[in-house]
């Protein structure tokens, strides 16, 4: 059994906790010293930090700020603003959701996505001790049946610690995420919050009981506990690791130059339509270069069909290109579409809404120009494009049974 430092720190602002789970990363390193002054050659356990903000927008590493949060919205609701070392979309940290980061030395022949697996475990058994079953989905997702309750990232320092976060939602307002984030599902007027709610869940809507992200600092940590055969010991941030942090603040995470920081490639937008038994399906997607950032399908159904929901996963990240899109429909769809079509209409659609994102750019050759402020998000690209409508491929002669 190992022994690893258990951090729980609650009410935190935006730049400190992700200056501390930066540092504690740095601790982890070949040479224990991390990148920078302030700290001892003498490496600390490896860490679990469990905590919540006091109220925060956090965009991922490689996002556009402007794209993806509201600052001015974020400014009316005392709502800080930053962004992650970590991969991934935007999200809404508060007392609601607990934040989670793992701080160990770098393992030299994992993958990325046995990294994720293995410390999603110790989330997915906290969970499993509410009566939660969860499982890791798409490519950095852990979801309750077809529902999101968590997102996870890595970070690999250069001197060879690594972070993985995640955000645990015990519960959540979305008519107040849509209003910080530059989700423009919520243009959707009153159909915005059910185009959210379709889509993730939390433990308070899963338990039927209230929770908070305070909360589920005990559960979890018993999950790490159990999973990966851990003794957690109490402990706080050494000298070394909180002078890191500071530094750290200072010199990163209270600086525009971070926050305002873009990729090398920047994202476009584009939508299309398909005509289904079940109704008009529009499909709104995001690029960044030639890989698809975010992808939502949206219509009248009542409910979005489960295997629907696997394909937006599985398209996350993905290249767009036909085999790709094609490849990943045939496995989602393998059970049928549940919309009364087959998959190479929504294949079609995919690609046409990927070619007018092209477009759109102005650029050509696949080169894509930056989003507009509202243009679009992690959970939802933009909504204002006009969709072409195209015909549905091979319709069957009666509707497919819907699947739940």
């Amino acid at each position: 059994m190992n022994t690893w430092r258990l951090l729980v720190d609650h009410g935190v602002d935006a730049a400190s906790g992700l200056a501390l789970d930066e540092a504690l990363a740095a601790g982890q390193g070949r040479s224990g010293e991390g990148p920078g002054p302030g700290l001892s050659p003498e490496r600390q356990p490896p860490a679990l930090r469990l905590y919540t903000y006091r109220g925060a927008a956090l965009v991922g590493r490689y996002q556009h700020l402007a794209a993806e949060v509201d600052v001015d919205a974020c400014r009316a609701n005392g709502i800080q603003w930053n962004r992650r070392p970590t991969g991934g979309g935007a999200i809404v940290m508060g007392p609601g959701q607990l934040g989670v980061a793992v701080a160990v030395p770098a393992p030299t022949h994992d993958h990325p996505r046995d990294l994720l697996a293995r410390f999603a475990g110790g989330i997915i058994a906290g969970l499993a001790r509410l009566g939660i079953d969860a499982h890791l989905t798409g490519k950095n997702d852990l979801s309750v049946g077809k529902r999101k309750i968590a997102g996870l990232g890595l970070y690999l320092d250069p001197a060879g610690g690594l972070l993985f976060h995640s955000s645990v939602l015990a519960d959540l307002d979305v008519s107040f995420m849509l209003s910080v984030l530059q989700i423009p599902a919520a243009k959707l007027a009153d159909k915005a919050v059910a185009a959210v709610s379709e889509r993730i869940t939390t433990v308070s809507a899963e338990t039927g009981v209230p929770w908070r992200g305070a909360g589920l600092a005990e559960p979890v940590a018993a999950g790490f506990s159990e999973a990966l055969d851990l003794y957690l010991q109490p402990a706080q941030a050494s000298p070394a690791e909180l002078a890191r942090a500071g530094a750290l603040v200072a010199e990163r995470y209270a600086t525009e130059a971070w926050w305002a920081e873009r990729s090398p490639q920047d994202d476009a937008t584009g939508t299309a339509a398909v005509k289904t038994p079940e109704g008009l399906v529009r499909c709104y997607l995001a690029l960044h270069g030639p890989t698809i950032k975010s992808v939502l399908f949206a219509g009248d159904f009542s409910f979005v069909p489960e295997p629907l929901v696997n394909f937006e996963a599985a398209l996350r990240w993905s290249r767009c290109d036909q085999a790709s899109v094609a490849a990943l429909a045939a496995s989602a769809f393998a059970g049928g579409t549940g919309l009364g079509v087959e998959g190479d209409a929504l294949v079609a659609c995919v690609l046409e809404a990927a070619e007018r994102a092209r477009l759109r750019g102005g650029l050509g050759g696949g080169a894509v120009a930056a989003p507009a402020r509202d243009a679009g998000s992690c959970y939802f690209p933009d909504l204002t494009d006009t969709a072409h409508v195209s015909g549905a491929a091979h319709p069957p002669a009666t509707p497919a049974p819907t699947r739940r």
